[in-house]
């Protein structure tokens, strides 16, 4: 199948009746010890992963591999995004010597490349940055290891994407998630403009940083529409792009239109390849942060 005669999905997402999984979306389980060890760790250490509370697909896989993405500040957010099983509400005050825990946990896991991400803080008046700041900061001192940080849009304040900035993280990533007409449902209190702003922001302040980001597809966007967003986030000079099939948490969440095959993911690696990304990952168990040291590595 040419590229050219790929299906475009609907216009609008249209709830399907329950049913199974296409094949490439199942895989067996790992087995060994791994990955008990990596979450007994975590448990004891009390931290929390975007493994868990965002129920992705890879968990068993990367838990297995002594991997996991640190998800910081809680795990309650301030903003009702459709696709995310994160709950949603009044978050805790942030834990002074949570830093030092998740360096900690990097350092008995043996990683050489830690990816720290944070339910979004609305609530606080520099939405977090300062304890990204400190967690890149110990992770670096305790580890030596390289540091991604996978971070919300701060509601575009620049004061704090510097002082995130001023941690030195190798990798900078930023989700923009899905296409612009999708925003309000699949986002809630996002702005794709604040997103791309954001980016090209950060490689204008850190040209050294590598700058990242992703999109979940079957959400019911057109080519159309996915093309003019990767070319829209090329415009930022981001360098690395990750595309993965998106899958509804629960009923109650956003609904998959459509499971694209993995032919379909190859062509669309093709395709963001020549609009100049540095690196594309894309399948439909690819997400941010999943072989993520692999990723920037390639």
């Amino acid at each position: 199948m040419s590229m050219l005669s790929l299906p475009l999905a609907p216009s609008e997402p249209v709830q399907e009746p329950k049913r199974r999984l296409p094949s490439w979306l199942k895989r067996p389980l790992p087995v060994g010890n791994e990955n008990f060890f990596t979450q007994n760790l975590l448990s004891e250490l009390k931290l929390e992963t975007v493994c868990e509370n965002a129920r992705c697909p890879n968990r068993p896989e990367c838990y297995s591999r002594r991997t996991a993405t640190f998800m910081i500040m809680g795990n309650v957010c301030t903003r009702p995004c459709g696709f995310c099983s994160v709950p949603r509400g009044e978050p805790e005050a942030l834990e002074t010597d949570e830093p030092e825990r998740v360096a900690e946990a990097s350092y008995r896991l043996g990683l050489k490349h830690v990816v720290i991400t944070s339910v979004t803080r609305d609530d606080l008046p520099d939405g977090g940055a300062e304890h990204f700041r400190r967690c890149v900061v110990a992770v670096r001192e305790r580890t030596g290891a390289v540091v991604e940080v996978l971070t919300p849009d701060f509601m575009g304040d620049k004061a704090a994407i510097d002082c995130v900035l001023s941690s030195r993280p190798e990798v900078f990533n930023h989700n923009t998630e899905t296409v612009p007409r999708f925003y309000k449902k699949v986002r809630g209190r996002a702005d794709y403009q604040r997103t791309l702003d954001l980016l090209a922001y950060v490689k204008k302040q850190s040209p050294e940083t590598t700058t990242k980001t992703g999109l979940m597809l079957g959400l019911g966007e057109t080519r159309e529409e996915l093309l003019e967003v990767l070319a829209d986030i090329r415009r930022t000079n981001c360098d690395m792009l990750t595309l993965g099939q998106y899958l509804t948490p629960t009923l109650k969440h956003v609904p998959v239109v459509r499971y694209l095959p993995p032919a379909e993911f190859d062509e669309l690696k093709v395709l963001a390849q020549k609009l100049g990304f540095k690196h594309v990952s894309s399948g439909p168990f690819v997400r941010s942060s999943y072989h993520a040291d692999e990723q920037i590595h390639a």
